[in-house]
Formats: structure tokens, sequence, C-alpha cells
């Protein structure tokens, strides 16, 4: 993984600054120039080459190591003066990493990728060397903000707030370098939990009170420490709903105890009711977030940034956009993504989410003051499980600095600096429209989950249909997909702006691509395709499972040589298990629409 490689002032050569010229290291062909009356913004930097040489000019050392970084992804020849300045200036990736091995969830929740970089069985991990590694990777995509630990706040993983704040200091001490300030999930209760109070209330004197004394704590440790990521009155977890106040209630306590410091709340918009009856139509998940954050649009402090999913249910292969990010104008937003594949293959299936990640960044990233993502990084030598399941780790830092980025020149960056050339072809084979192929070989249209529930990984048709969760499909002998129209459905469609909320809600308009996400149809209802929705869904899941044995016997032409063999073996028996379960969602699938709607296959292909 080359594009981590190089520490940025040791590699690049020399650097001038106004009045004080000096070099770093031994002249490697580039000129780095500290000009703070150069006209640039924060992090900013105009790069150029002449002659073999690389000029880096920038205002701060920040922008500096951009251009270093962006130095390093130059290929031959000249280059006129170019300047780059970040489109956000938030750029964050979020751990789920627990301190104890949960019971659960283990060392990372919804983690694929070994354990902890930062924590071990409870402790702080020996390998700092290694986090100082991590920290370069993040900088060398333009990620500046990281939070350490799990969004799910348990009783020991609060204390990093208090008596283990030092351990905290150690990691920040690794990103500062790196221009990266670190963050840390807070447990809404930790005023009972750790202060022995007898409330979390945000309107209780006392409690604002120990907030404050506890921010003055952390930043006398962590000068430059980032804020608080909270997930409150979610999936159990404490929040200001027990004391009747609201998120923003909740949210602003906090904010006033890190205002005087710089520092930010990030509170999660994740809350919806998770105990929900399925025979209740009326009642959708999808809405919760609007519901609960809408009304509150203006109430927040300017210092709290409210972070929301990009789809309205939870990180599924095929969502709309959230229309909490196109409804909250008066309100700092951020959009969450998940390089984690808790719902795409969870890093044993190839799955190359920025095609995903664009198409929501075209429509929101005018919306939002941050892109946050869910980090898909462990213990693992290859760092994400799948070798290839780097790209994204890579690319969502290079997204969050330029949502306007195309995804496949982002993927050709990420191919040039981790592999020879020999090998171009074959990863954009496989990786081009692996997103579209998974897409292909499990929920169609829009519908979502069908996952094995608790662990989400392989099909489970009704695994979660007649759950508390409220992500249903609604299929019976006659049609399936949720009704959400404002007409008969559960009105989920007029939480949009126009034109979507008008486009979603009519047959007519809506994209074929998230039918059944707002839609309830016949099996015989014709897609603009000309095909059914049933036999789109046959057809679908067989080219999909094909998809993937082609991709499996396309990596097994390369040489080993080429990627060095242990990597190449490891890629191996990820598509060899990607094949297997496509299999087994081609037959799951097919075989309980075919068996539930009685609409054989035209083709007449088998299925049970």
């Amino acid at each position: 993984m080359s594009w981590v490689h190089p520490a940025w002032l040791a590699r690049l050569g020399r650097l001038e600054r106004p009045g004080r010229p000096g070099r770093l290291g031994g002249d490697a062909g580039a000129v780095l120039r500290l000009d703070p009356g150069c006209g640039l913004g924060a992090e900013a930097y105009t790069i150029s080459r002449a002659g073999g040489v690389t000029t880096v000019v920038a205002a701060d050392e920040a922008g500096l190591m951009y251009g270093s970084f962006h130095a390093l992804r130059l290929g031959d020849g000249d280059l006129a003066a170019e300047t780059h300045a970040p489109a956000k200036a938030r750029r964050v990736v979020q751990h789920w990493d627990n301190v104890f091995v949960h019971p659960v969830m283990g060392q990372v929740e919804r983690g694929y990728s070994g354990g902890s970089v930062f924590w071990e069985d409870g402790a702080l991990t020996g390998n700092l060397d290694r986090v100082g590694d991590y920290a370069r990777l993040l900088a060398s995509t333009g990620i500046n903000l990281v939070s350490v630990n799990n969004v799910n706040v348990h009783a020991g993983e609060a204390r990093l707030l208090t008596e283990r704040i030092g351990e905290v200091a150690v990691l920040a001490e690794r990103f500062r370098p790196y221009h990266i300030r670190v963050l840390l999930s807070v447990s809404f209760a930790s005023p009972m939990v750790l202060g022995g109070l007898d409330t979390a209330d945000p309107g209780d004197k006392r409690v604002r009170a120990w907030w404050a004394a506890a921010a003055r704590r952390v930043y006398a440790r962590i000068p430059d420490f980032g804020g608080f990521v909270v997930k409150a009155d979610s999936e159990g977890q404490p929040g200001p709903y027990a004391y009747g106040r609201t998120h923003a209630d909740g949210a602003n306590m906090l904010a006033a105890a890190l205002a005087p410091f710089g520092g930010e709340v990030y509170w999660r918009a994740f809350v919806y009711n998770h105990r929900q009856d399925w025979r209740d139509r009326s009642t959708d998940r999808a809405r919760a977030a609007y519901e609960h954050f809408a009304p509150l649009d203006g109430q927040f402090a300017d210092n709290v940034v409210v972070q929301v999913k990009h789809g309205p249910i939870d990180f599924q292969v095929r969502e709309p956009v959230s229309p909490v990010l196109l409804g909250m104008p008066a309100t700092r937003l951020a959009v969450e993504l998940q390089a984690t594949q808790e719902y795409t293959g969870q890093q044993r299936h190839l799955c190359y989410l920025p095609p995903l990640w664009t198409s929501v960044l075209s429509t929101v990233a005018d919306h939002v003051d941050a892109v946050v993502t869910v980090s898909n990084v462990g213990e693992d030598a290859y760092w994400t499980g799948h070798p290839l399941a780097q790209a994204n780790l890579y690319a969502a830092g290079r997204l969050a600095w330029d949502p306007a980025l195309d995804p496949g020149a982002v993927l050709d960056e990420w191919i040039s600096l981790t592999f020879p050339e020999a090998a171009r072809e074959t990863l954009h084979a496989l990786m081009d429209r692996s997103w579209c192929v998974y897409e292909q070989y499990t929920a169609p249209l829009g519908v979502g989950f069908m996952v094995h529930p608790g662990d989400h990984y392989g099909p489970d048709v009704d695994g979660y249909e007649y759950s508390r969760w409220g992500t249903y499909h609604f299929a019976d002998r006659d049609g399936v997909g949720v009704d959400r129209t404002r007409a008969t459905g559960t009105g989920f469609t007029g939480q949009y702006p126009a034109p979507w909320r008008d486009e979603y809600e009519s047959l007519a308009t809506c994209p074929d691509e998230l039918l059944l996400f707002f839609h309830h149809v016949p099996y015989r209802h014709v897609l603009r395709s000309g095909l059914t929705v049933i036999q789109h869904i046959y057809d679908t899941h067989f080219a999909g499972a094909a998809a993937v044995t082609a991709m499996r016997r396309r990596w097994a032409e390369l040489a080993p040589e080429l990627v060095g063999a242990e990597l190449h073996e490891r890629v191996r028996e990820r598509l060899a298990e990607q094949e297997r379960s496509a299999v087994e969602w081609r037959d799951q699938i097919n075989t309980y629409f075919l068996r539930k709607s009685g609409v054989p296959d035209a083709h007449g292909r088998r299925i049970f």
C-alpha cells in the first residue's frame, strides 16, 4: 500500500520559509515553500512541476503536507500551477472500536479486519508505531479528524473521558504530526456513570458544571482535541428524552462545555423506534430521523454538527438520500458514510463503494459541513481484511476533500499508487462494477436488508421481516415493497423537498432502482427496462452470481508475482467465498420469490 509509506517531509526534500530558508532530507526534486502571505486558505496549496522539480506552496504546514502527498500521486511530465483546497474543512473517520472485547460485537463493532488499531483487550495498544503509520495513511487521503472509540459507549469505554484520558492523549500525539485531531465518543449518561450524579438532565446546573469540568480536563491533556461524538436515545443508548429534553438541548449542553476550547459536538441523527410492531404499517423507520430532528432546525449551537447517515435506513446497498440532509438548512450537518462493509459483504466480498457515495454526495455536498466515514481498518496485515477494500478507505478521504471527484479516477489513482501497471486492467475489471454486481445478487430494487439477523452476513429473506427493527419488505403472494407514498402509504415521500417528493411519489417517475423502497407493486409490474419486477429479480440474481464467477476467474489469471503471492492468495480466498455466497444469495432470493409469486422464470433456469 505504497500510498501510506512516505513520511511527508522526509521524502520531499527542501522546505523554504520566508526569511528562513532551510532543508529537510536531501534534494528529492521537490521544493516546499511555506508562505503565510501567499493568499491561500487553511490546508490549501499550489503545486507545479517544471524541469523535474515539483514545487508546493502553502500558507500553513497542513497545506504543505497535503501538497506533498499530491506530489507523490503525480505521474511524469511537467505540470502547470494548480491550486487545491478542501471542499470540506471537516473530513472525519470514525471508529467503532471497543476498549474491552464486547461479548457480542468483539473488539471492533461491525469490524472485519481483525482487532483494533488502538485498543487490545482493555488496554491501549502496545504498537504505537502502527498508529503512527495509520495517521500517515489517513493524512495521505485528506482526513483531518478521527474518533478512537465506539459510538456505543460501554461502561469501560466511558472512562476514556476521565481517568483514562491520558491514553487518548498518547494517541493524539501520534496523529498530531499529520494535522489530524482526535475525537472521543462519550456517553450522555457520563455524569451519572462517572460523576456519581443522580441525573444527566441537560437542564440541571450540576450536570452542566460536570461537563464543563470534564472538558477542561480533556483540553489540559489534549490542547488540539476535536470534540465529542454522541449517540443518544438510539438503540438503547441514554439521551435527553429521559428528561423531557430535545436533542438540541442535549447537544447544546455539550457544545457549551467545548466552546471555550474550539471543540465541536458530532451528534448522530440515527434515532428511531427499535421496538416496532411489524403489523403496524403506519410506523416507518425511514421517517424517524426527520421527525426527530427537522423540527429542531436552527436550534442547535454553532459548534454542533448533526451527523446523518446517508440513507434513511442503515447503510444499505441502495437507499435514497436521507431527507434530513436536505431539510435542515439552518443546522450544520455531516453526511455519514460506511467504509466497513456491514451490509455490503463485510470485506469478504469485493465491493468498491465510491460510486454509491458519489451518488449521495452529488446531491448533498452543498448541504453539509462535514463528511464522516466509518472506518474499515483493523490490525489485519492488509489493514482492511480484503486487500482491495483499501480502495474504499483511500477514496473516502479523497471524496471528503473533493466530493466532485470521479470514483473511477480515484480508483485508478489508488491502483497506480499500490500496484504495478501490469495489474491495472485486471483490477479495473474486478472493481469498477463491483458495487452494482453486489446489488445484483442481493436485495433487489432498493428494498434492502434480507440479511441474516445479528451478524448481517448472508441471505435470509424473512430474517428481519417479523422483527422489531422496522426493516421490512412486505412480500406477499401478490407483490413486494414498502408503500411510502403520501397517497396510500406512510407518507415518507412528503419529507423530501421538490422535486424528489413528487418524483418518488409517482410510479411513473420513481427510479426503478428505488422502486421497492417507495412502492408496493405487483410482481408483474413492468419496469422501464421492459422486464417485470419478478423477471428482473430472477435475471439480476443469475447475472450477479455469474459476474462474481467471472471476477474470480479473472483474478486467477493474474500472475501472483505481480502483486505478491500472499496478497494474491488472500484475494483469491475472498473471491472464492464471494462466489459461494453469491450463489447462495441467488438461490435463496430466486427460490423465495418463485414460491411466493408462483411466476416461473421466463428462461426456464433452475430455481429450487
